[in-house]
């Protein structure tokens, strides 16, 4: 038997979507509009100590799925020695086959350090010796430059004061755009923790030069940071929601609600709610007027696990799918800035795969004159980022939407290495496409299908997001 694990051909299933995929989809370098990575790190250029230090410290996916291999919280995110948590994730492995992971997992092990062999026990000693012999090699710009990325941006609150993002600025030129992402969530989801809010307000309010005691200063503080953003390059505001209310604003209980809980009394849920709409309908209206993009993540459940949130805090892999309902709280927002003649460009996240038809029905019902696919359906979103729900994602696309206006995928991650997120995607998308060609679909016209596939990799990303194109002979 031949075994073709991760072979050049890999999930490429035709002679057009190897053709699509050698060609073109693994010249065109990485255009990353929504991740978490740290622009600190960057900065810094970083250099990483351990292979561990590099794969586990930030990835709550490893971390998940180290605890649902019975791995104690010391080895998943404590102070464990870094080889006995590399040992540990090398016992994981092997328990995920046809789990993206995997597949990543071994993507970064040959893409990066050119190492070819399936991660357990056996080989975990082999792997740790070469890869860590490597690392002085695998600074954090190293990477993005290993992995082709010519712009990404990272996910900020709106009292960061921006200054790694400066320093990127001035370090690395034009060779990778780095830029920030206006993320407000605090805003509205710290209210029921009255001494949390207060420390966030103080902080926003601080490099907003605005001391925020009601709605009307809350609003002017996040304008001022959103115009900041704005000033080093940020192209998009995110947030990250269970649902949007199916309710009219209002802003009598919004202010209402940022007074008593600035008195330090927590906000109610319908309290939260309507500073929630205030934030999300500001940031409509700003990016309107900036020409930005608001990105409006939907259908997560988060932090369930009452007893992780004790050890570890929140966002530390022990969240869920929602399954709020979606329409009529999102067909509210949207039509609202619709009537208001400011809506801007948007791209909606779906957690929930029960969801993918609703999405992308709601995103073909509202259009901008002049700006194809100004409302999108984006990239499959947290638990839809396998191949399962990558296929999955471009099919309904495709037959409900239009596949070749799609802005592309992102990695949504806290690692560097998670870039090989857009190497399995563009093998799934090449190989749709050339199905489509040989079951009689599309012809097998490869200027066109060529044009479609670079734009599905990155050219449509950046245009929508309107960050620099990529120079270079890899770009087209």
């Amino acid at each position: 038997m031949t075994d073709r694990f991760l072979d050049d051909d890999a999930l490429l299933s035709n002679d057009t979507a190897r053709r699509l995929f050698h060609q073109v989809a693994a010249t065109v370098p990485v255009v990353d509009a929504h991740t978490h990575l740290s622009a600190s790190d960057i900065a810094r250029d970083r250099v990483y100590d351990t292979l561990a230090e590099l794969w586990l410290e930030d990835d709550h996916y490893k971390w998940r799925a180290m605890r649902q291999a019975g791995f104690g919280e010391q080895l998943v995110t404590g102070d464990a020695d870094p080889w006995d948590r590399f040992l540990a994730w090398s016992r994981t492995v092997p328990r995920m086959p046809h789990n993206p992971l995997y597949v990543w997992t071994h993507l970064e092990l040959r893409r990066v350090f050119g190492i070819d062999l399936p991660l357990s026990p056996a080989t975990a000693r082999e792997i740790w010796d070469e890869a860590n012999r490597q690392l002085p090699t695998c600074s954090a710009r190293r990477l993005l430059a290993r992995f082709s990325v010519c712009a990404l941006a990272t996910t900020d609150d709106p009292g960061d004061d921006l200054s790694a993002h400066r320093r990127i600025a001035d370090d690395l030129g034009t060779d990778a755009v780095v830029v920030p992402t206006w993320r407000p969530d605090a805003a509205h989801r710290l209210l029921a923790d009255p001494a949390a809010w207060n420390a966030w307000a103080d902080r926003l309010g601080a490099g907003a030069g605005v001391a925020v005691e009601d709605l009307e200063s809350l609003v002017e503080a996040l304008t001022r940071t959103h115009r900041r953003f704005t000033d080093v390059g940020g192209r998009a505001s995110d947030h990250g929601l269970e649902s949007l209310p199916d309710t009219a604003r209002d802003d009598a209980r919004a202010d209402a609600a940022v007074r008593r809980v600035r008195h330090g009394t927590a906000a109610s849920a319908l309290e939260r709610a309507a500073v929630m709409l205030e934030v999300v309908s500001l940031a409509g209206r700003l990016a309107h007027a900036q020409g930005s993009v608001l990105q409006l993540h939907l259908g997560a459940r988060r932090d369930v696990s009452p007893r992780l949130v004790a050890e570890v805090g929140a966002d530390a892999g022990g969240d869920a799918i929602g399954d709020e309902p979606q329409a009529a709280g999102l067909s509210r927002l949207l039509g609202q800035l619709e009537a208001d003649g400011t809506l801007p460009r948007v791209v909606l996240y779906n957690a929930n795969p029960r969801d993918n038809a609703l999405f992308a029905a709601m995103a073909g019902a509202f259009s901008v004159p002049g700006l194809p696919a100004a409302v999108q359906w984006g990239p499959p979103w947290w638990f839809n980022d396998h191949e399962g729900g990558i296929r999955r994602q471009l099919e309904d696309l495709a037959q409900v939407g239009q596949l070749a206006g799609f802005v592309g995928m992102v990695t949504d991650s806290r690692s560097l290495l998670s870039m090989t997120r857009h190497e399995l995607f563009r093998r799934i998308l090449c190989d749709l496409v050339g199905r489509d060609v040989d079951e009689g679909r599309v012809p097998a016209d490869m200027d066109w299908l060529s044009e479609v596939v670079r734009d599905l990799c990155a050219t449509n990303a950046a245009r929508f997001f309107g960050l620099p194109p990529p120079a270079g002979p890899r770009w087209g």
